[in-house]
């Protein structure tokens, strides 16, 4: 058995960047694998001990190469970043207590407010393309947050 093999006889977070990487497999066969990520194996066990229902429906609508770019703010640059893939954007959605998504027109497409004890804390704007979101630009920024946020609740 060569290293491939053994890689390939593995878990599918690690087979399908395997199956990009050295095998150079066809771009449907790498995407149907990295959606088993999910569902099956290690990745199955990081949702299924992290997160709630809410965030196993979130890694269905969220496009498996999907980027989550956040900004917190000139005070809080340490804090923006950017995440890649479902599965590491799905561990970003934490719950606030007593906070409320409140689906918004951001720049004239699909977005949400998130407020708690009615005060904006984010904005969130989607790109989405065939149903599943592949971009999302989050503001917590107070001050921004509260400008942007003025105009679309």
């Amino acid at each position: 058995m060569t290293v491939i093999d053994w890689l390939l006889d593995s878990d599918p977070s690690i087979r399908w960047q395997v199956m990009r990487d050295l095998t150079l497999e066809p771009s449907d066969d790498i995407a149907a694998e990295r959606s088993r990520v999910a569902t099956e194996g290690w990745g199955n066990a990081a949702v299924a001990k992290s997160a709630t229902r809410g965030a196993v429906r979130l890694l269905t609508i969220l496009h498996p190469d999907v980027v989550l770019r956040s900004d917190f703010g000139a005070k809080h640059r340490a804090a923006s970043v950017v995440h890649r893939d479902a599965v590491a954007v799905t561990g970003q959605a934490r719950g606030f207590p007593g906070a409320i998504v409140q689906p918004a027109l951001v720049n004239g497409t699909a977005g949400a407010v998130i407020t708690v004890r009615g005060r904006p804390i984010a904005v969130m704007g989607f790109t989405v393309v065939r149903g599943r979101i592949v971009e999302i630009d989050a503001i917590a920024d107070p001050e921004r947050v509260a400008r942007v946020a003025a105009g679309v609740v």
